[in-house]
């Protein structure tokens, strides 16, 4: 086996290894960052559409004509997404003047989920007249 000089050229096969496996972890370490990204930007995605949803369920009860009725209601909104509204009443008050009025203070909290454990959550409160809660 000839002795290398020092005034050759070129590199030995283990310095090209070397190299070939440091610039695969550097490219391993930029496909990991890469799809994490893309993972981050799909969860960001849904749960923007999250808060859509329930900002609609929100707005549907909206209004001074619809009524809310306390407990629980849910169903499926479609693109593995579920849906649940839950009406609390808080407080009853007579508001002073004439006509007088009784005014209940309810709690309404919209929660959409989807996967196994994501879910966003608005939580507002609402008056309505005392003779829109029904008998």
């Amino acid at each position: 086996m000839p002795k290398r000089r020092p005034d050759a050229g070129g590199f030995l096969l283990l310095e090209v290894l070397v190299a070939f496996v440091i610039a695969a972890l550097a490219l391993a370490v930029l496909f990991q960052g890469a799809v994490g990204g893309l993972r981050a930007t799909a969860v960001a995605g849904r749960y923007e559409q999250a808060v859509a949803r329930a900002r609609s369920h929100l707005a549907a009860m909206g209004g001074r004509a619809s009524r809310l009725v306390p407990g629980v209601q849910s169903g499926d909104d479609g693109s593995g997404f579920r849906w649940e509204v839950q009406v609390t009443p808080l407080a009853a008050m007579t508001l002073p003047g004439p006509p007088s009025a009784q005014v209940l203070l309810d709690r309404v909290s919209v929660t959409e989920s989807w996967g196994a454990h994501r879910a966003v959550r608005l939580v507002t409160a609402r008056l309505q007249e005392q003779a829109s809660r029904g008998p």
